[in-house]
């Protein structure tokens, strides 16, 4: 066990534990490729499109004006640490959904970062109401190496699903692997049942 690592004695704590994971008290970084810098915010934007009546673009100045919910969730990474009352700030997928308008059609959730990255989730999950677009953690602007300045929050799944240096959400009508799942990972990604790798 790393010295970051705990090993939990209270059993209210051990039932928030998925299977094969330890605690931390810190935020482990872990990213494929480089880390993207901004600048200059107001050359940035948001972009959600597909299957929804209404699509739009947002700069950064408008995403921030958004209605924002804070939520405090427990988040569990493939690589087995898991980190307990997370707090986020950000705006609630479920507004985003409210006014792009969602069609019948839209039945999972695509969502586009940086270097053509990828993460993908079943409408219904994005839908829960502690999934956001989250701007802040910890009562602070999100860190450039956790997702600066935007970064999907996706309750229930491993944390790969939520994508960091979001830049678009699409909607589909059919499922599209992100790049984890292209890779090799699970595309369910369910810690519970430790859904880590495709062949699960």
């Amino acid at each position: 066990m790393l010295p970051w690592q705990k090993k939990p004695t209270d059993p209210e704590i051990i039932k928030r534990i998925p299977p094969g994971q330890v605690l931390t008290e810190k935020f482990p970084v872990l990213h494929f490729g480089r880390t993207p810098e901004y600048p200059d915010l107001s050359r940035w934007d948001l972009r959600v499109w597909g299957e929804v009546e209404s699509p739009f673009t947002l700069k950064w100045a408008e995403v921030r004006s958004l209605p924002r919910a804070s939520v405090t969730l427990d988040i569990h990474c493939v690589t087995r640490w898991s980190k307990l009352e997370t707090t986020w700030e950000g705006v609630p997928f479920t507004h985003l959904a409210e006014v792009a308008v969602l069609k019948l059609s839209a039945r999972f959730v695509v969502f586009h970062a940086e270097y053509g990255f990828t993460s993908n989730v079943p409408i219904e999950v994005a839908m829960q109401p502690d999934c956001l677009l989250a701007w802040g953690y910890a009562g602070q602007p999100l860190e450039t190496e956790h997702g600066y300045p935007l970064r999907a929050i996706v309750p229930g799944r491993y944390f790969w699903k939520s994508a960091k240096w979001v830049r678009g959400v699409e909607l589909t009508s059919e499922d599209q692997l992100g790049f984890w799942e292209r890779n090799g990972y699970n595309n369910s990604a369910d810690p519970w049942r430790e859904e880590r790798y495709a062949g699960f």
